[in-house]
């Protein structure tokens, strides 16, 4: 018996009681937008929330802007990010092909779905509300380049298909003529003067005057595929979809998809709307887009694309972990009402609810990404980080001790935002330095430092062992006793050992680096 918890009440009978189903739908046209991650990351926690399926679908019916590798590039993003289907999506990434105990939908890619869709268009067509049109591309342009001279929208609709070349006025055995001879589409046919009226479980109730709709194309002869429109409704019709939770541009479409439920005469199966805010631009004016992501240097898409135009970047490739990325993308729309910020995907199964959807734009924040990516590393095991540093050194051909990568992990990951900093803030472990820093010279190495020095020396060489327990205090002790000042001394000795003003305490960095070579540094500066 299934949980209350896991089901939903159907719009249309409050005593049915239906199982949640959610899926998010792509199509397979370029490389996964964060935008579309945060579709399908709701999607997914709202169905674990309520114990229900999340279903990956591919819609590839526009085969004119499919783009070859952009399938695989979707799987491989969704499970970078800790986001796994149960239903449509095989073990090794691939898509269920035929219907089974785990994948009883199947298939999952709509391409493969074709044959089920034309007998819905003709029964559309069959019962008066969907007719075939045999305008041509040039005459359409033809008319709304017309409408737009005259200050006006060209609709294909309920006011002007009479004039227009389609079924509608025509002898059938003119129709199976044409239909023969010529290439066609299939239109559904907008209800006249008619308000259409539905809920968004996030925006509320919203009414559409059905004059104001185009009579959208639903099947297209040219190459034996569905639109997106029709396709969509009889998926989700079939795949027993309880919510659709998709992106707020397609919010103008949901009117029409309204009407084909009721033509289909699937109202009391029909399931809730939930359409999601745009992720905006940083500066809050307009959708965030690849442009601004290039333009101002972050990634927009959770994987790199590498494309004929070049190579967007991708969170991944930046350094980014997916559990912040996630993290991050969760709170661009929704809030769990308290102050916590650093929620991990286990929690965010527990504490999402779409009324916690916000109804306005997200703005991205670049510093709030790095700041989410620097919390999440700062949890991670040492010894995770310390196998990705090996990584990093080793590509970068410097040459290690494994032994101290932990001790120096530990010391620099607190500076970190990712881990590709690590380099850079533990260069001087790895190498004595070869300059120095100008103003640390001109300010703290006086005539009497190099003497200072010889002491400071002398006195490290007898401390054993070399351990920073046994270094700092009998070292800061020594400097009080010879009434020297401490932070003259200290910055001089950190321009010997690391050449600059940064790093971690001296008596850290010494014990990592050895006796040995604290002693030759020093000495390279007498």
């Amino acid at each position: 018996m299934i949980k209350k918890k896991s089901c939903y009440l159907c719009p249309k009978d409050k005593n049915i009681m239906k199982r949640v189903r959610v899926r998010f739908a792509p199509s397979p046209t370029g490389p996964l937008h964060m935008g579309g991650v945060r579709t399908a990351l709701y999607n997914y926690l709202f169905a674990k929330q309520h114990h229900g399926d999340f279903i990956l679908r591919i819609e590839d019916t526009d085969s004119q802007r499919y783009v070859a590798g952009a399938e695989e590039y979707i799987i491989e993003s969704l499970r970078w990010c800790g986001i796994f289907p149960n239903e449509g999506v095989l073990e090794n990434g691939e898509m269920a092909v035929e219907p089974s105990p785990n994948h009883p939908h199947a298939p999952y890619r709509q391409s493969q779905r074709k044959s089920l869709y034309r007998a819905y268009a003709q029964q559309l067509v069959a019962q008066g509300d969907a007719y075939y049109a045999f305008d041509s591309a040039e005459s359409l342009e033809a008319l709304r380049q017309s409408a737009e001279s005259k200050g006006e929208a060209f609709v294909y609709g309920p006011t002007s298909r009479a004039t227009l070349d389609n079924s509608l006025a025509m002898e059938p055995h003119e129709v199976a003529k044409r239909l023969e001879e010529e290439r066609w589409v299939i239109r559904f046919k907008i209800p006249q003067d008619h308000e259409v009226v539905f809920q968004d479980l996030i925006r509320g109730e919203i009414k559409v005057q059905s004059n104001t709709l185009d009579d959208k194309v639903l099947w297209k002869s040219i190459d034996g595929l569905p639109t997106y429109h029709l396709a969509n409704v009889v998926d989700d019709h079939l795949m027993e979809i309880s919510h659709v939770i998709r992106g707020e541009e397609w919010l103008p479409s949901l009117p029409l998809h309204i009407l084909l439920y009721r033509a289909f005469q699937w109202q009391d199966t029909q399931p809730l709307f939930a359409h999601l805010s745009l992720l905006l631009k940083p500066d809050g004016k307009g959708k965030l887009s690849k442009r601004d992501g290039d333009r101002l240097g972050f990634p927009v898409f959770p994987l790199e694309w590498k494309s004929p135009e070049g190579v967007s970047k991708g969170y991944r490739e930046e350094g980014y972990f997916p559990d912040a990325f996630v993290n991050m993308l969760a709170l661009m729309g929704w809030n769990p009402g308290t102050e916590q910020e650093l929620i991990s995907l286990d929690e965010l199964t527990h504490l999402f609810s779409l009324e916690r959807v916000v109804k306005s734009g997200a703005r991205f924040n670049l510093e709030k990404a790095h700041w989410f990516n620097q919390q999440y590393l700062r949890t991670k095991e040492n010894t995770q980080l310390a196998q990705e540093f090996a990584q990093l050194l080793t590509e970068a051909g410097i040459t290690f001790d494994p032994s101290k990568l932990l001790p120096i992990v530990e010391l620099i990951k607190e500076r970190a935002l990712f881990v590709k900093d690590f380099i850079d803030l533990s260069d001087y472990f790895f190498t004595a330095p070869t300059q120095y820093d100008e103003k640390l010279l001109a300010k703290h190495w006086k005539e009497d430092m190099p003497q200072k020095m010889v002491a400071v020396k002398n006195f490290l060489f007898n401390i054993e062992p070399f351990t920073a327990e046994m270094i700092e205090h009998p070292l800061a002790q020594f400097i009080q006793a010879s009434e020297w000042g401490m932070g003259g001394v200290m910055n001089a000795l950190r321009l010997c050992i690391v050449g600059a003003a940064k790093g971690p305490g001296m008596a850290a960095i010494m014990s990592v680096i050895g006796k040995e070579e604290t002693l030759r540094r020093i000495e390279r500066m007498l």
